[in-house]
């Protein structure tokens, strides 16, 4: 079993804007300022620019454009909806926006296969949708594959209940845990894990100061520690840049590069990046306006494929 995959999945925006559905909850996202058209172009002159970083270092993303109709402004975060398995198994996610539902398209798994990769089985968890229970994919569930661990921050995204039928499904330890961010004079909770840590091979980069309850802090920590992962502290100010969603992937001759935006990589001190580049190299693209009006940033537009090759 491996925790880093070569392969991933995009989705180029067609219509992307600041998802009136999802800015309920999710606290990263604001007005840019722009034109709607200007949004667009400006979301897509970043997502180009990013693709073309990724495939210089020799990782191989299977690019799929967006449709105009239906209304989907929130296609290029395919990570929410669907996750790709080393067993063939594809698994489609219950979503909390009902805009957000139209993102999952059978097309896009035919055009996977058309890349190659073996589909044995979908399983299907979106029937929870209609109890108002929500998992959103790899942004509410961060997968140790090697140690079987899932971790998982509970909000309305995130479903306990649903987050261990997963891990029963899969074979998971789960831990499960509170993380809140300041929200006026508010503690609301975060909406996705993978905004406040990611999980690397070797390390993993967190925002422990958002584990408010420090029997929670202690137990992720324990787990990371046992696994042997060296735990890289971030504060809330850098979670905010978005220095939580990153992901490690495989380049040329397998390797390991650490992915970021550029907000994330400034808003990192020397420590912290002399620690990560300990481990790997970095690669960081502009994502300014695609985190600002989506309030998602570099982690939250890759979905990493484990399928097999046919």
């Amino acid at each position: 079993m491996k925790q880093l995959s070569p392969y991933i999945l995009m989705i180029r925006p067609a219509q992307f804007r600041m998802n009136e559905q999802t800015a309920v909850n999710n606290y990263f996202q604001s007005q840019t300022g722009l034109t709607p058209k200007e949004v667009v172009t400006k979301a897509q002159q970043e997502f180009d620019a990013y693709v073309a970083v990724l495939r210089s270092k020799g990782v191989q993303v299977t690019v799929v454009q967006d449709t105009e109709d239906p209304d989907t402004p929130d296609a290029l975060f395919p990570n929410n909806w669907v996750s790709f398995h080393s067993d063939g198994t594809v698994v489609l996610y219950p979503m909390f926006a009902e805009n957000r539902r139209l993102e999952r398209r059978e097309a896009i798994l035919e055009i996977l296969e058309e890349d190659g990769f073996l589909i044995s089985e979908v399983m299907d968890y979106t029937a929870a949708e209609k109890e108002n229970i929500f998992l959103e994919g790899t942004g509410s569930l961060l997968l140790d594959r090697v140690n079987k661990k899932a971790y998982c921050a509970l909000s309305v995204r995130a479903h306990e209940d649903l987050f261990i039928e997963f891990c029963e499904d899969f074979e998971y330890t789960p831990v499960i845990f509170n993380a809140l961010q300041t929200v006026g004079d508010k503690r609301l909770p975060i909406y996705h894990t993978n905004v406040m840590m990611c999980l690397a091979e070797s390390f993993a980069v967190i925002c422990l100061d958002c584990i408010d309850d420090k029997k929670e802090r202690k137990n992720v920590l324990s787990h990371l520690k046992a696994d042997g992962k060296e735990v890289i502290a971030i504060s809330e100010a850098q979670m905010h840049a978005f220095a939580g969603n990153m992901l490690q992937l495989l380049g040329s001759n397998d390797t390991p590069y650490l992915v970021m935006s550029t907000t994330a990589y400034q808003s990192l001190t020397r420590e912290q990046l002399s620690k990560i580049q300990a481990h790997c190299e970095i690669i960081h693209s502009d994502l300014h306006t695609i985190e600002t009006a989506g309030g998602g940033s570099a982690r939250c537009m890759m979905a990493e494929v484990f399928l097999p090759r046919v």
